[in-house]
């Protein structure tokens, strides 16, 4: 070995010395111990490492399978389920009853395409209830009626008429002949449509309607109906030249034949109220004052897209139950007393209308009970389905006049209205029912208020 080298090994022992530490007569020594390696460990980590590449795959494919199974499971139907109806592009299963399993039943039974082909509308029957005509009272008949001093509620006006408390009191007793108020009290009392519109709703037997005043929601159509009840039902939307231009702006125009798809567009002019929602309580509940000649009318809120057949909702919620008024019980609440706490909270109407309303029904001995003839006291009014005999007509009249009396918010009047005139064949079907029969979108807009209140 070279006497220059800076670092020597001897036995294994490293022995490291620098120059300067030569000159010095420093050696620094630094002892590196060999590994002696055990044959045993390292047989044991080659075994490991074996096995570990023979049983990774193994473990994947057992990894893949069970995804494989769980995935199966949780897409795979638990019962069968039926097909939907013809055009029925959205369904909303969220109403749905329960059976004890788990399973989905239909809860709005609908009749088949087949047979609803074939439905016809069933014969007029012979009248046997109490109220054989209902009059309505109008300026032209009743002269002396048209004194606006009589009364100290401001909304009742020119289209409505004046109602006194006495006058209210005497239409709820049923006799043959009944007269009272009932909308379109004069002629120049507003809400006015062109004469070719009145001409089309006098040919309207059947009808859906709906409306949307001061440039509301949008037009949904409707789905889920069969070719024969587009032939027999008329589609009608009520709107506003406000209504009219907001949809202009987003590319919906009325066709040169009135229509939108299949709804036929009826312009109102002159509206009565300042109030939007009570210019909507026109169509929704007096109907059979725009349709003289229709048998029978569904309501659909602006804010919900029908999806059944109409004669189909006729069969099953009218007919097959001889009943002539159908809509839904209330979801939330049961009693109109805690209805009109609700309302008050989510500043639906003043403390002070509502207090006016409640005193009022207390005073006419309405019960702060949830039941009625065995169910909800309470029910939500955005479908309702009507014959248009005398009795029904007669119930929707003194619910319209409850409305402008008091509160816009119909269903705190709807079960004083029940309650007074006990109505045989009223049906309140339950909430699943009403989501079978639309789908609701919401509110998209408010509705601008009219500048004025007529007189």
């Amino acid at each position: 070995m070279s006497p220059s080298s800076s670092s020597s090994l001897i036995h294994g022992i490293s022995i490291s010395v620098s120059d300067d530490e030569e000159a010095s007569g420093r050696v620094r020594v630094r002892v590196r111990r060999k590994r002696h390696r055990h044959p045993a460990s390292a047989a044991r980590r080659r075994l490991l490492r074996r096995a570990a590449r023979l049983c990774a795959p193994l473990l994947l494919a057992t990894l893949a399978v069970s995804l494989l199974l769980y995935e199966s499971y949780r897409l795979s139907p638990s019962s069968p389920t039926p097909p939907p109806a013809a055009n029925l592009t959205r369904v909303d299963h969220t109403g749905a009853a329960r059976a004890a399993d788990g399973a989905r039943k239909p809860c709005l039974k609908i009749l088949g395409p087949e047979k609803l082909q074939n439905l016809e509308l069933p014969e007029v029957p012979e009248q046997n209830l109490s109220v054989q005509k209902v009059v309505y009272k109008s300026s032209l008949l009743h002269l002396g009626d048209d004194d606006s001093s009589r009364t100290e509620i401001s909304r009742f006006n020119s289209f409505t008429g004046y109602q006194t408390l006495n006058e209210r009191e005497e239409s709820f007793k049923m006799k043959e002949l009944i007269t009272l108020h009932c909308g379109f009290y004069n002629e120049n009392g507003g809400f006015k449509v062109s004469d070719v519109d009145k001409n089309y709703m006098r040919s309207c037997s059947v009808v859906v309607a709906t409306c949307a005043f001061g440039g509301g929601d949008d037009l949904h159509q409707p789905i889920g109906m069969t070719e024969v009840s587009i032939k027999k039902v008329c589609y009608v939307a009520f709107w506003d030249e406000v209504t009219r231009a907001a949809q202009e702006e987003e590319g919906n125009k009325i066709g040169e034949n009135l229509m939108i798809g299949l709804w036929r567009i009826i312009l109102v002019r002159d509206l009565p109220f300042s109030d939007q929602r009570l210019n909507g309580k026109i169509p929704k509940l007096i109907s059979h004052r725009l349709f003289p000649m229709a048998r029978y009318s569904i309501w659909v809120d602006s804010k919900s897209q029908f999806r059944r057949d109409p004669l189909g909702v006729l069969e099953a919620l009218l007919w097959r139950s001889n009943s002539s008024l159908a809509l839904s019980e209330h979801g939330a609440r049961s009693s109109l007393y805690d209805e009109g706490k609700a309302i008050v909270k989510k500043h639906k109407a003043t403390p002070e209308e509502v207090k006016i309303q409640l005193d009022q029904y207390r005073q006419d001995g309405i019960p702060d009970e949830k039941r009625f003839n065995g169910k909800k006291a309470l029910a939500e009014a955005s479908v309702i389905v009507r014959d248009h005999a005398p009795l029904t007509n007669l119930f929707m009249c003194l619910w319209f006049n409850e409305v402008v009396r008091f509160t816009s918010r119909d269903q705190l009047s709807f079960p004083y209205v029940l309650r007074r005139l006990r109505m045989p064949g009223v049906h309140l079907f339950p909430v699943c029912a009403r989501k079978d029969l639309v789908n609701s979108f919401g509110h998209r807009r408010k509705a601008k208020p009219l500048a004025r209140e007529r007189r």
